[in-house]
């Protein structure tokens, strides 16, 4: 399934770190989401996102925002990565890749030469309503947060 602007976004659903499991449902009508889709804890490109969505953290909490990151490691990684870098927000594991399919993020990418199916690093942003106002493909680090933020800001 592909996501379109102005659609409501599929309705997610998977377990996240503090030992819970987060819904898009338990936003609507209060928060908006910006759920972003990262290939790997603890690796340089993704480490650097989660950085700069902490250190943004407070903006996007004044602006009635919530941020999820999704990959598709699992939960013990997610809690290690989050307690070492000091992410306020939460992770959610898609081991699966349920959540990775219904925002068609899986794509083939060439490592070592070699094909093989990763998520390709992804943003989308998602009003109180449900509805998706703004998506981010092909995302490249420097200064995705603060275009992030401009969006919600324009919300």
């Amino acid at each position: 399934m592909t996501t379109t602007i102005g659609d409501a976004a599929p309705d997610f659903s998977g377990p996240a770190t503090g030992d819970q499991t987060l819904s898009l449902a338990d936003f609507r009508g209060r928060k908006h989401v910006v759920l972003y889709f990262y290939p790997k804890d603890n690796t340089p490109g993704c480490t650097t996102e989660g950085q700069d969505f902490r250190d943004r953290h407070a903006d996007f909490d004044a602006l009635d925002t919530v941020v999820i990151g999704v990959s598709r490691d699992g939960l013990k990684a997610h809690e290690n990565f989050r307690a070492k870098h000091d992410f306020p927000f939460h992770l959610i594991s898609d081991k699966d890749e349920t959540l990775c399919r219904q925002f068609d993020v899986i794509k083939t990418k060439m490592m070592y030469g070699k094909e093989r199916q990763g998520i390709e690093r992804s943003t989308f942003l998602i009003d109180r309503d449900g509805v998706l106002r703004q998506e981010w493909r092909g995302v490249k680090v420097p200064g995705h947060v603060d275009e992030v933020l401009e969006s919600v800001r324009n919300l």
